[in-house]
C-alpha cells in the first residue's frame, strides 16, 4: 500500500473521526470527508477491544487487501478511515472486500468506469495472474 495514499498523522485520523460522515456494512465501518489536500487517502482503525495483537493485525491486513484492490477506482479527494466491525474480525478478505465494494458504490465513492466486485480484477481492466 503505498505510503502516499494513507492517512499518517494523528490529527488526519482525528479530523475524519470528529467531522466525517459515517457508513455502516456488515463488516466494516467507514467514516469519510471531503479530502482537504484533494488527494485521496485511506486510514485503518482497529481498536484494542476487538481482540489482542495477533488478531488486530490480521483486521488490518484484510483492510488493507480490500482496498488494495479498490483504490484504482476510488475518486479522488476523499478521506476514508475503515475499521472492522466485530463479524469482520473473523470474515475473509474476500467477504470484507464485498461489503467495502457495497458500501464505497453505493455511495457513488467509485469511478463509472469500475467493472464491479470482482476480487481477480486488482488494475483498472487487467485481471490478476493466477
Amino acid at each position: 500500500f503505498p505510503r502516499s495514499s494513507r492517512l499518517q498523522r494523528g490529527w488526519e485520523y482525528d479530523l475524519v473521526f470528529r467531522t466525517g460522515n459515517r457508513l455502516k456494512g456488515q463488516l466494516v465501518r467507514l467514516l469519510f470527508l471531503e479530502a482537504p489536500d484533494g488527494r485521496t487517502r485511506v486510514g485503518f482503525a482497529v481498536g484494542k477491544r476487538q481482540g489482542k495483537s495477533h488478531e488486530r493485525n490480521r483486521g488490518r491486513r484484510i483492510l488493507k487487501e480490500g482496498f488494495r484492490r479498490l483504490l484504482p477506482w476510488m475518486k479522488e479527494g476523499v478521506w476514508v478511515v475503515a475499521s472492522l466491525r466485530s463479524g469482520g474480525m473473523t470474515a475473509g478478505a474476500g467477504e470484507v472486500y464485498y461489503d467495502l465494494a457495497r458500501l464505497l458504490g453505493g455511495r457513488g465513492m467509485l469511478a463509472g468506469c469500475w467493472p464491479g466486485p470482482d476480487w481477480e480484477c486488482t488494475e483498472a481492466g487487467r485481471k490478476e495472474k493466477p
